[in-house]
């Protein structure tokens, strides 16, 4: 009887390696790319609008920090999350990808709302009138809201990937201990003949002749 062992392909071992470099860069660029993309958003003008004053209309301008600090709140929290991701493992890793996915969906919802918002020229018409009851008027809006949108969908797919394949990406070398010492390296052996290795041993306070004392 001729028995027969199953070999196993060599793919599927380097499959898993693959998806998970694969997938470590897209999410690096996403989240890298939606953090950027975000807070560049939110420092650009979403509204405008004008408020009415003795000598006339009076222009006004809200720029998306003045709208809401949300998204680039979130956005500093999700890069942050993303970078954390590498520092932790197992249970530690998937909390932090949670917060990274959490993070851009309330940038999409925070950047959605504030998109027709006009509480903010309001605030800057009644200053500028004097009046606390004033409110702006010929009301524009911008698109820079949707792409602080975009922005969060980029850190959500960053979240998501790290949810799915965080546990192939690598994380943080354990060269150090917990106690935060360097793990202690053995002792090269001492060649006789070689005078360099007997000046480095004795540079350590080794004894380069391995006798004992008396």
């Amino acid at each position: 009887m001729v028995y027969v062992t199953a070999v196993p392909h060599p793919r599927s071992e380097a499959a898993p390696g693959r998806s998970g470099r694969r997938s470590l860069a897209v999410a690096l660029l996403c989240g890298a790319l939606g953090a950027a993309v975000a807070l560049l958003a939110t420092r650009q003008r979403w509204a405008a609008g004008t408020a009415t004053v003795a000598g006339g209309a009076f222009p006004l301008t809200a720029k998306g920090s003045d709208v809401t600090g949300v998204p680039a709140a979130l956005a500093i929290v999700g890069l942050a999350a993303l970078v954390a991701v590498f520092a932790v493992r197992r249970a530690g890793r998937l909390a932090v990808a949670v917060l990274l996915a959490l993070s851009g969906a309330g940038v999409i919802a925070a950047a959605l709302v504030g998109a027709h918002d006009s509480s903010a020229l309001d605030d800057k018409a009644a200053q500028a009138s004097g009046d606390t009851a004033a409110t702006a008027a010929a009301l524009t809006h911008t698109g820079w809201p949707y792409v602080a949108a975009v922005g969060g969908a980029l850190l959500l797919l960053a979240g998501l990937l790290a949810l799915r394949y965080g546990r192939l990406w690598p994380a943080m070398s354990g060269r150090y201990e917990r106690s935060g010492a360097p793990r202690s390296r053995p002792a090269r052996p001492v060649d006789p003949d070689r005078p360099e290795d007997l000046w480095k041993a004795l540079d350590r306070g080794e004894d380069p002749t391995g006798t004992e004392p008396a």
